[in-house]
């Protein structure tokens, strides 16, 4: 027998279902399944982090809790924009990591049902169509849905080492 606690989670996420949070980036409008969100704030000063890719800018303290923040534009390859009175952080739990989104604004809370929703179809190559999971239509627009665990998870391909560098990290590991 599941506790109420499961059930709760489980009844939940019943409710969730086939809800998106949607936000724009440039002209483009993405969603994210609303379960991954916890809230959602206005941009905040950050702390930048040394050795970071760029697209991570770096972290912020809400309300104690130490936050990494994520410029979804520059993580999907496309240019930097300042920041203005309409970014906003996505703040989102997926699995066991907390992260906020920046991005240039959120739209709305919609529901797409399941027959709206169609798997990412063949597209052109690009870093972006990696994390998009499916497409949603609604009325008369299409909201790109994304695969929050892999806009997280995904690494771009590591160069290798040079000769050089290869040489100094093999001599540092000799004692």
């Amino acid at each position: 027998m599941m506790n109420n606690e499961a059930l709760n989670i489980f009844d939940e996420e019943i409710d969730q279902k086939g809800q998106f949070l949607t936000f724009l980036l440039e002209n483009e409008a993405y969603g994210i399944w609303i379960g991954y969100v916890t809230e959602i704030i206005g941009i905040l000063p950050y702390m930048e982090v040394p050795e970071l890719p760029n697209y991570l800018r770096g972290i912020i303290n809400l309300r104690g809790r130490i936050i990494p923040i994520m410029d979804m534009r520059l993580r999907f390859g496309k240019h930097f924009v300042d920041y203005d009175e309409r970014t906003c952080i996505i703040v989102v739990d997926i699995e066991e990591d907390t992260v906020g989104f920046i991005v240039d604004s959120v739209s709305e809370v919609v529901t797409i049902d399941d027959d709206k929703i169609i798997e990412q179809p063949m597209m052109s190559t690009g870093i972006s169509n990696q994390f998009v999971k499916s497409i949603g239509k609604v009325a008369d627009e299409v909201k790109l849905l994304l695969d929050c665990e892999k806009v997280l998870r995904y690494k771009e391909m590591e160069k290798p080492l040079t000769e050089d560098e290869q040489r100094r990290i093999k001599n540092e590991m000799v004692l």
